[in-house]
């Protein structure tokens, strides 16, 4: 049961990961992104609660399971890692992924 759930959470939040890939290329921020999450260290715990506070605010313009997605790779640094390696694989162009 508990690789069922695993599984699943690993495929929701990979569906979330390209999605904010996507944007991010979009952007034109996808390198600076990972940079930055390289070299936040401790003080992505901070910007996580700062993610979680800030939801009621921001619900309109992101999804709240995105956001609560996105604050838990801050707060977990192999999640964190795991992201930045994404970020830096992820295709440049296409919808491909």
């Amino acid at each position: 049961m508990d690789i069922l759930c695993y599984t699943l959470t690993m495929d929701e939040n990979q569906h979330i990961w390209i999605s904010w890939a996507r944007t991010l290329q979009r952007w034109g921020i996808i390198e600076g992104v990972a940079s930055f999450l390289e070299t936040a260290g401790s003080l992505s715990v901070l910007f996580a609660q700062i993610l979680y506070l800030s939801q009621p605010m921001l619900s309109g313009a992101v999804s709240s399971r995105s956001l609560r997605a996105f604050a838990q790779v801050l707060e977990n640094p192999a999640d964190r890692r795991e992201f930045v390696s994404f970020l830096r694989e992820a295709p440049t162009s296409g919808t491909g992924a």
